[in-house]
């Protein structure tokens, strides 16, 4: 907005300010007397639901185009999945043993800010859901490089507080699933699941169909550990019976280390789309 059209109005906070200072009546003290934008009490209404779900995605939208954020790489995966240092603590031993991929996503993560940093620093910032686990371990590669990385929080009921290494300016919290997954798929340029639970299932299959459906472009999208997937998803059931095309398949590739990631990435057909070639931007 330019600074005259700025002039001719009073701003917001002014008169935010000066409703604060008003003598208290019983006018005054009335609920209705608020300003709509000051009164929490009215934002938090269940009518005002789709205002809410315009704020949460404007907010982080603006912040990351302030920051300079041009694109991403996604990283989703467990937040239990544990560091190898501490695996010994881990309540399964398959916890334990998947422990190797909190130290592949650190260092695809290292690796891949690294080149971002190469590159000038707009391009593939490391974009994780800001938690423990694999989340962690994609924002500490990123800090390990020197760079800044995205975290995208969500209120849960119980307590959890950011990660530390996401970078503070980065650093997002949602009450919207639905909103947060737009996010994380908004500026990727590509998209790496890492061992998890319903969470990180819930992020890759929504992705998925995105693409598959033609909702969203493709983009290189990896599942690190072939053992853990074949495990948990029958993929060639699901071709077998028809409910997916065999080229569904296609859509995805197996990798278990950084380096098998990152040139996977950039001998994907496709790679490199920009967010003004996103459908729907």
């Amino acid at each position: 907005m330019s600074d005259l059209r700025r002039s001719r109005f009073r701003d917001s906070k002014q008169d935010s300010r000066t409703a604060r200072e008003v003598p208290q009546t019983p006018q005054t003290l009335s609920p209705t007397y608020k300003l709509a934008f000051a009164d929490d009490a009215f934002l938090y209404r269940p009518e005002l639901r789709p205002v809410r779900l315009q704020l949460e995605l404007l907010k982080t939208e603006m912040a990351l185009d302030e920051e300079g954020v041009d694109s991403t790489i996604v990283l989703f995966g467990g937040a239990r999945i544990p560091e190898a240092a501490n695996k010994a603590g881990a309540r399964t031993k398959t916890l334990s043993d998947l422990s190797v991929y909190y130290e592949e996503a650190r260092r695809f993560a290292r690796m891949m800010t690294e080149r971002s940093l190469a590159g000038g620093g707009r391009d593939d910032i490391i974009a994780t859901g800001g938690g423990p686990g694999v989340m962690e371990a994609g924002n500490r590669g990123a800090a390990d490089a020197g760079g800044k990385s995205i975290g995208l929080n969500i209120v849960l009921p119980h307590e959890q507080a950011p990660n530390p290494y996401v970078t503070p300016e980065l650093c997002f919290n949602f009450h919207y699933f639905a909103i947060r997954k737009m996010h994380f798929l908004m500026r990727a340029r590509a998209v790496c699941v890492f061992p998890g639970g319903f969470g990180t299932l819930d992020e890759m299959f929504e992705t998925l169909t995105l693409i598959q459906t033609g909702r969203m472009v493709q983009v290189p999208f990896l599942l690190f550990g072939r053992a853990f997937w074949e495990k948990i998803i029958n993929w060639d059931a699901l071709a077998d019976a028809g409910t997916i095309s065999a080229q569904d398949l296609s859509l995805f590739r197996f990798v278990e280390i950084a380096e098998e990631a990152i040139a996977a990435i950039d001998n994907w057909d496709g790679a490199g789309t920009k967010r003004s070639e996103i459908p729907g931007r």
